[in-house]
């Protein structure tokens, strides 16, 4: 049985796990629970979020609506003072959730049809909505991080000048690559 469209998916979801674990690693405590104003999330709220909607939607993922009855999605974005190892553990559950409905998967079942939120999707549908949702929150928590690191942080993409360096190895520019380069870069 082929995997290959399906671990090109996992391996871009590992991606954005990784940058986001990178950013996060780059702030302080108090800067994880955050909130600039009333409109705007922390990173704790972000995490809370995307925690949720992966369990949410990866939980009995071929057998049950995505929009899961116990999801109380409004909540997720609640102001909390948490400590890092909570907002850590939230962020593990919804990935392990993600990575273990994808574990049995073959290309071979991407036809198949799974339901979010009553709406019928074939599962490549759910998925390619699903990585760009991560990637979508990813990038907020990326951003919300290098504002609070400014002139100290450090790079998770293709450090400024580095880019030809970059460029001269081939076989940098894969997902795997990139995830090991992040956790390299932040010496974990």
């Amino acid at each position: 049985m082929a995997r290959i469209i399906v671990e090109s998916i996992e391996a871009e979801y590992r991606r954005y796990k990784a940058l986001g674990e990178g950013a996060m690693a780059q702030v302080t405590d108090v800067e994880l629970c955050a909130f600039d104003s009333d409109t705007d999330n922390a990173i704790v709220a972000i995490v809370w979020h995307l925690a949720g909607n992966l369990a949410s939607r990866f939980e009995d993922f071929r057998t049950s609506d995505g929009e899961k009855p116990w999801r109380d999605r409004e909540s997720e974005f609640d102001r909390r003072q948490i400590s890092r190892d909570e907002v850590l553990a939230q962020w593990r559950r919804g990935w392990t959730t993600l990575f273990d409905a994808l574990a049995p998967l073959q290309d071979s079942d991407l036809d198949a049809i799974v339901t979010i939120r009553h709406q019928p999707l074939r599962i490549e549908q759910a998925l390619m909505r699903s990585v760009t949702h991560a990637a979508y929150h990813v990038g907020q928590i990326v951003f919300l991080a290098k504002q609070f690191r400014g002139g100290d942080w450090k790079s998770l993409s293709i450090p400024r000048g580095m880019s030809e360096e970059y460029n001269r190895r081939p076989g940098t520019e894969t997902a795997a690559a990139h995830a090991d380069a992040i956790r390299g870069r932040l010496g974990s």
